[in-house]
């Protein structure tokens, strides 16, 4: 990937990434779907590490893996920052991992892209 396809990618992650809705998650996998990119959950991982250097804000917190755990909680630079987010959203996390997933997963699959 060329650096004007990296930020293609990047923005698309990012618009996916502003219409979680509060209090809900997505994983990095289901945004990597609903832009058309499947495999491409991992660079989904380096989008979101990236969107702390975006000029918006974007609700990176609301990301998790698959199953669930907070599994970029290192890129908030607090350890606790993610899960406190979270937590300020009615979203219940425990041992990094949010409880009741399946209750908490909005999936972006119907955004057109």
């Amino acid at each position: 990937m060329n650096m004007s396809q990296d930020d293609s990618f990047f923005n698309k992650v990012f618009q996916v990434c502003k219409q979680i809705p509060k209090g809900k998650v997505t994983s990095y996998g289901a945004i990597a779907k609903a832009i058309g990119s499947p495999q491409s959950a991992r660079m989904v991982g380096w989008a979101m590490n990236k969107s702390f250097s975006f000029e918006e804000s974007i609700p990176a917190h609301r990301v998790v893996n698959r199953i669930g755990m907070l599994s970029g909680k290192k890129a908030f630079g607090n350890p606790n920052l993610m899960q406190q987010l979270l937590e300020q959203e009615s979203i219940p996390v425990k041992d990094d991992q949010v409880q009741d997933f399946e209750k908490y997963f909005w999936d972006p699959i119907m955004l057109d892209f």
